[in-house]
């Protein structure tokens, strides 16, 4: 019999059935009256959960599209962007930010580390940035930056944006626009929602609005707010197809978030990702990322001596997971295991069971079931895990 196999990449994530049937529904027509007003209470969800009293934007394409679309409507060419980069994907936007002519200057830390929010002050100090990038969570690393700290600092500069690179946080670490002093925050579907890739959701605050009428015309056209505010305002407007199956499929995700509550929801995930590190710990690993900005969402797993990241990563999937492998210098030395979304316990427990019997057939003295056992004291401590 063929081993089911649970994908634990950091993205994308398991979809529960709920949010399978929804996309597996007979898509109707984009100007439907129940889907405008699907989309619609969607739009109006999302605004008021993550806090904003700007505009939210969901529409088709990915989180580095995303990405885009928070600097074409920020940033003009020969403005300064100053880019925190904690790993590989704050890096992305160095690119990104040259091809449009932007003068960019990075801070960035080591691997494993958070910068300090001090010397980001620090570097405000030294010239006008219209912008400052900074991921929340990193997937190369597996460390969450202090985002409601950056944000307090970047305040004090009245013409400097903060652009929040949410991908692998958005629905599970805490992110609130307006609260935090976030002017943008960008995510996609395919990780903590729990929904299949697919769908770019942009928060616009206040000051990133007005900042995008300031630049007048710009050159990028699909991703211009300025084509989509119509949309979001009355979703039975047309400006480019909706999504409209994935549209259903993030609402229902908002649903069972709503079911649960944001602040339980990130609850959970703090509790899930303790225990899980700390069984991988017991198992005999370290994390790449220190113990003081360790994610929720994911754990960046350095292998002990004498194990082959290819042959581990195989064995594992012929066991029933699958994880990915490490980025830039710690490729081939780490895994990287995604725990977030909508698994559960039963998950859970599976995920470290097999890395105990992947451990074992790689020859290592594992003692099976103390990775369980650690992990079920963690998610029993303070009562029973969602």
């Amino acid at each position: 019999m063929k081993t089911k196999k649970l994908v634990m990449i950091p993205g994308p994530t398991p979809v529960v059935r709920s949010i399978q049937d929804q996309m597996g529904r007979e898509t109707v027509a984009f100007g439907d009256p129940d889907f405008v007003k699907d989309y619609k209470d969607l739009l109006t969800d999302m605004k008021e959960m993550w806090g904003t009293s700007g505009e939210v934007f969901v529409i088709a394409g990915t989180g580095t599209m995303a990405m885009e679309m928070a600097i074409a409507n920020t940033l003009k060419a020969g403005d300064n962007l100053l880019i925190v980069s904690q790993g590989f994907f704050g890096d992305r936007f160095i690119d990104l930010c040259k091809r449009k002519g932007i003068n960019v200057d990075i801070i960035g830390s080591e691997w494993g580390t958070i910068v300090p929010v001090a010397d980001i002050e620090a570097k405000l100090k030294e010239k006008n940035y219209k912008a400052v990038t900074a991921t929340h969570v990193d997937t190369a690393t597996g460390v969450a930056a202090p985002i409601k700290e950056i944000g307090e600092v970047i305040s004090k500069f009245e013409d400097t944006l903060f652009i929040v690179d949410g991908v692998c946080a958005t629905a599970a670490e805490p992110e609130y626009v307006d609260e935090m002093k976030i002017d943008v925050l960008l995510t996609g579907t395919q990780k903590a929602f729990g929904v299949a890739p697919g769908l770019a959701i942009v928060w616009a605050g206040p000051r990133a609005l007005e900042r995008r009428k300031a630049l007048g015309t710009i050159p990028e056209y699909y991703i211009d707010f300025e084509k989509w505010l119509p949309i979001m305002q009355d979703p039975s407007k047309y400006f480019a197809t909706p999504a409209i199956n994935l549209i259903w499929a993030l609402k229902e995700s908002v649903r069972l978030i709503k079911e649960e509550g944001l602040e339980n929801r990130y609850k959970r995930h703090e509790k899930n990702a303790r225990a899980m590190q700390a069984a991988l710990e017991g198992l005999g690993f370290n994390l790449l990322a220190q113990k003081e900005c360790r994610a929720v969402t994911l754990s960046n797993v350095l292998y002990m001596e004498g194990i082959d990241d290819v042959e581990f990563r195989k064995v594992l999937a012929e066991e029933g997971i699958v994880v990915a492998g490490g980025l830039g210098a710690y490729a081939g030395k780490m895994f990287r295991l995604g725990h977030m979304g909508n698994i559960d316990i039963h998950d859970m427990v599976s995920v470290i069971a097999t890395i105990e019997r992947a451990l074992y057939r790689s020859g290592k003295d594992v003692e099976l079931g103390k990775g369980v056992g650690i992990l079920m004291k963690e998610l029993l401590k303070q009562g029973k895990s969602e």
